[in-house]
């Protein structure tokens, strides 16, 4: 049960879900300004408010590694790459680059 929970929190639906409870929480979708921190109790993890894309370095991309089954880790490796690749294009269109890379030279 606990690799099926896990499972859930990440890939396409685990970002969805991650954006959907941020909103509800009023929580910013990213602030270059507040770094992810490394959580050393359940409670200090309980009263973070940092921004939503924080949550996918403090605990998502953390869980592949806390499977149980092999079937969940083939599933997991997967849906992991996915919240890489997608980080990895928030974070170039939260700085435009994907903007500067397309505009005319000159």
């Amino acid at each position: 049960m606990q690799d099926a929970d896990r499972l859930d929190a990440i890939g396409a639906i685990g970002v969805a879900r991650a954006f959907a409870y941020g909103g509800h929480k009023g929580r910013p979708l990213h602030d270059p300004a507040v770094a992810p921190i490394a959580h050393d109790s359940f409670e200090s993890y309980k009263q973070n408010t940092a921004p939503t894309i924080n949550h996918f370095y403090e605990k998502l991309l953390h869980l592949q590694d806390r499977l149980h089954t092999p079937a969940a880790r083939v599933v997991a490796k997967q849906r992991h790459q996915f919240m890489e690749v997608f980080l990895a294009q928030f974070l170039r269109e939260w700085e435009g680059e994907d903007v500067k890379a397309s505009a005319p030279v000159g």
